[in-house]
């Protein structure tokens, strides 16, 4: 599950990041694949004029492909930190481009809320307090959403009771 909540007691702190479907190793396998599939029929027209007209293409698709996997790698650098003690809870996001932000209530007056439809997604989860709402999770799947909400309504209800 791509979160977790840590170990020690004071602050207890869930932190969730985005789920990663290819690792590093996978990312050079499938480049591998692409040139290899690229490359067979460029064998039919090597030594004539044509590959000269056919490699800007084959090089553009490659490069598209490259980058495009590269900008999914930097975008899945998401996390969110929960930070949960008895007279205070903090959500910390650190975005993919660098930018932080923060949101901080008292946790008796916090509330999880789950939004089965109407959000951006299905069992959309959310913690109102502070004067504001935010969202929480929104990136995990629809079961770790609800997982997440169970979750967090436990954790608060118990830091609120404190």
């Amino acid at each position: 599950m791509p979160y977790e909540w840590s170990t020690s007691r004071d602050p207890q702190v869930l932190s969730l990041w985005p789920y990663r479907s290819m690792p590093k190793r996978g990312f050079f396998a499938i480049m591998c694949m692409a040139m290899g599939f690229i490359a067979i029929p460029l064998m039919a027209v090597l030594g004539s004029i044509v590959l000269w007209g056919i490699l800007p293409f084959a090089i553009f698709a490659i490069g598209g492909l490259y980058l495009a996997i590269m900008r999914n790698y930097r975008d899945g650098e998401l996390l969110e930190e929960l930070s949960i003690w008895p007279d205070r809870v903090a959500l910390v996001r650190h975005n993919p481009r660098g930018e932080r932000q923060d949101w901080e209530a008292n946790p008796h007056w916090v509330k999880v809320r789950l939004h089965p439809e109407g959000g951006p997604v299905e069992n959309y989860v959310t913690l109102t307090g502070g004067g504001r709402e935010v969202e929480i999770g929104a990136f995990l799947s629809e079961e770790e959403r609800l997982s997440l909400f169970e979750d967090l309504s436990e954790k608060l209800t118990s830091a609120g009771r404190a």
